[in-house]
């Protein structure tokens, strides 16, 4: 996929896998920082030898949420720029499951097809994908959901042959 693409050509990608990231270790570090930021530490993402042995995991893992807030860097790593693209926003999701923890020190990426794309308004393009989180060497995903964006563009440069 190249690095960056015209607003009129985002049509053609709809029903394709357009991203995949690059990896991400998700560290005991890492799941910490995320512990103190969202004030949820349960042992079972922060304390090593008590999760090693009171949990069914064999140590620690990552919050869901910290594995679902990842899929903006993944999303920037993997999907090309739209050129005309002045602003993106989140828009939210209409379904996340978590399949599989995410074991402290496991590497993950996200994979991104697009599923929609219409203009709304004058400028603005909602984009929907089907995300998958992998986790290197494992079958199950760590992460599935279905994401809405909404790319910000400048009304004058509309793509004439695209209807809403």
């Amino acid at each position: 996929m190249p690095r960056e693409i015209a607003l009129r050509e985002v049509k053609d990608l709809v029903g394709k896998e357009i991203g995949v990231s690059d990896w991400i270790t998700v560290d005991q570090t890492m799941i910490d920082q995320f512990a103190d930021a969202t004030h949820d530490h349960q042992f079972i993402h922060t304390d090593p030898e008590k999760a090693a042995a009171e949990s069914p995991f064999g140590g620690t893992i990552a919050h869901g949420f910290l594995t679902l807030s990842l899929l903006s860097a993944m999303n920037y790593n993997s999907l090309p720029h739209i050129r005309e693209q002045t602003m993106g926003l989140n828009y939210g999701f209409d379904k996340i499951r978590f399949g599989s923890p995410v074991r402290s020190g496991k590497r993950i990426r996200g994979r991104f097809t697009l599923t929609e794309a219409r203009l709304r308004g004058a400028g603005m393009l909602m984009t929907t994908y089907d995300v998958t989180v992998d986790i290197e060497n494992e079958r199950k995903p760590a992460l599935a959901a279905t994401w809405t964006t909404i790319v910000q563009f400048d009304p004058k440069d509309r793509p004439d042959d695209w209807s809403s």
